[in-house]
């Protein structure tokens, strides 16, 4: 097949699925200057959206072609946007010739363990998956009664739970990494439920309502090729012998005898960190973000990304990603953008406040949310210790946690009033969406002054760049700390930690930020423990 890029369609010509159908394949032919019996049938491998000119917005394509007399076509079109589509078929590793004594153990199944299981198992390996959290439809009960009435489950929440932190999001599948398994998660994502769209938006996303049911179907095909799932399984412990893994200790059954753990226990496994760090693996505290939720009317963004398109069939809820960087060296940029969604109660811990967005399939909610972060490093932290910055994180949650009044409502602050360093006493038209509801409090008190100050300059910047974001009444909501991993576990070339057997793995270990790097670090995990052993 031939891959041709830039195919752009008015969106007035693509109105319905039949109307676009025909004006891409005209596209098509008029591109390639054939009839349509020449064309033998075609893919669209990529659909993004051109709307820097409101008057006139586009779909832009890229497709997969299947043309008689293709090699006549690729020397015709050679140097004009035309290349041979490349091999994206996933290939299975091939297994290694050693004896693995037992099963191996995968600690988490957010993205990373997930992916990790379906690989393993499908090979013969009967991987066994340990989740601290609940089972999806357990874990959406506790979540909801969290929301609904401030009591917190430290063990099954937004961040803890089958399907890990990402399917209580917007299920975003953006990523900028280039690994061809990306498209692989996708398509096994399809095959457990997600909408086909995926496989082609430049923007992908599946929806917290959606990827409930998706994570589930993933984990009945691990356990249809032999694998194993136990949920409300903790590990308290690891086993080491002689610079080596030889067992993992959980909460309900004892010791697993094991000599291969693969650990994606996810960003907020904090006290598994702190067990890790004891038993004398090597970690080192990295940079990440901290910031807060700004909530304005999703119509206010479709207005100002589509003008008078606004509400155009096909177009959907608009979306933004802006980014900032002050004179003394600080970043702030947004982050995690859920068009049409919620801000969410996301603690794991008692005593503490987290925030996060989430938003549905359909993305039809009244609010946009996004995270407004800036970037911290290691030199913000208290010391230099490789778990400093948890503690950094703690230490703004639990002022949130007490802003908000010690109930889990949440420091709330109006954008004109944080601007202004005023206290806000009412909402605007931009009425909060996050549960257990909010309190207003001077955001200053739960973040670092460099922050509030970078905060403020970028909500500024990024109005002139996206007309009304620094609106009177568009709402900010705190704190927002986990963004990402504050730690990494050092790994060699084969993906082992400095212990024998054990391979850290995913946005917890600190090589991952989202599903679908998180999904790939996953699978080339488990390729790893793969090419050493037999099934």
């Amino acid at each position: 097949m031939l891959r041709l890029s830039e195919i752009k369609i008015n969106i007035i010509k693509a109105a319905d699925s039949e109307s676009e159908k025909e004006a891409l394949q005209s596209a098509i032919l008029a591109r390639l200057k054939i009839k349509e019996r020449e064309l033998l049938n075609y893919a669209v491998y990529r659909k993004s959206i051109d709307a820097r000119n409101k008057s006139a917005i586009f779909y832009v394509y890229t497709v997969d072609v299947k043309l008689k007399n293709e090699n006549l076509i690729l020397d015709r079109f050679k140097t004009r946007g035309i290349t041979i589509t490349p091999d994206m078929n996933y290939r299975e590793a091939k297994p290694g010739p050693e004896k693995m004594n037992n099963r191996p153990v995968i600690i988490g199944s957010g993205p990373a363990g997930l992916f990790a299981g379906l690989i393993l198992a499908r090979q013969g390996y009967q991987p066994l998956l340990l989740e601290r959290g609940e089972d999806v439809d357990r874990r959406k009960a506790s979540i909801q009664k969290f929301w609904e009435t401030g009591r917190l489950n430290t063990e099954s929440n937004v961040q803890f739970g089958e399907g890990g932190a990402g399917t209580f999001s917007d299920g975003k599948l953006t990523t900028r990494i280039s690994d061809p398994r990306c498209r692989f998660v996708l398509a096994e994502f399809i095959k457990a439920g997600a909408p086909a769209s995926i496989l082609y938006d430049h923007k992908p996303h599946i929806g917290t309502d959606l990827l409930i049911a998706t994570v589930k179907n993933i984990r009945r095909e691990i356990q249809a090729h032999g694998g194993e799932v136990r949920f409300n399984t903790k590990v308290t412990d690891f086993i080491i012998n002689n610079g080596a893994v030889s067992g993992v200790e959980v909460n309900n059954s004892g010791i697993i005898d094991c000599c291969t753990v693969l650990l994606a226990a996810g960003h907020s496994a904090r006290d598994t960190y702190d067990v890790l760090y004891r038993r004398g693996v090597i970690m080192n505290s990295k940079a990440f973000s901290i910031g807060v939720r700004i909530e304005h009317p999703q119509a206010m963004i479709d207005e100002a990304q589509y003008g008078d398109y606004a509400g155009y069939p096909g177009l959907g809820a608009a979306d933004y990603k802006m980014a900032f960087h002050n004179k003394d060296g600080r970043s702030a940029y947004t982050f995690c953008m859920c068009p049409g969604g919620y801000v969410v109660a996301a603690a794991s811990e008692e005593g503490a406040v987290v925030t996060n967005g989430m938003s549905e399939n359909k993305r039809d909610g009244d609010n946009a949310n996004a995270a407004l972060l800036v970037g911290v490093s290691p030199l913000d932290y208290p010391d230099q210790h490789p778990l400093a910055g948890i503690a950094f994180q703690r230490k703004w949650e639990h002022l949130a946690f007490e802003l908000g009044g010690s109930n889990y409502k949440a420091p709330a602050q109006l954008t004109g009033n944080f601007l202004q360093g005023r206290i806000s006493n009412n909402q605007g038209k931009v009425k909060a969406t996050y549960r257990p509801g909010i309190t207003f409090a001077p955001l200053t008190g739960c973040l670092p002054g460099y922050v509030v100050t970078t905060l403020q300059e970028a909500i500024r910047y990024f109005d002139q760049r996206l007309k009304g974001f620094a609106r009177e009444d568009s709402l900010l909501t705190g704190v927002e700390t986990r963004s990402s991993s504050p730690v990494r576990i050092i790994r060699d070339e084969n993906g082992l930690s400095n212990i024998a057997g054990l391979y850290p793995a995913g946005e917890g270990a600190g090589y991952a930020g989202g599903i679908m790097s998180s999904a790939v670090d996953g699978i080339k995990a488990a390729e790893k423990i793969i090419l050493r052993y037999a099934p």
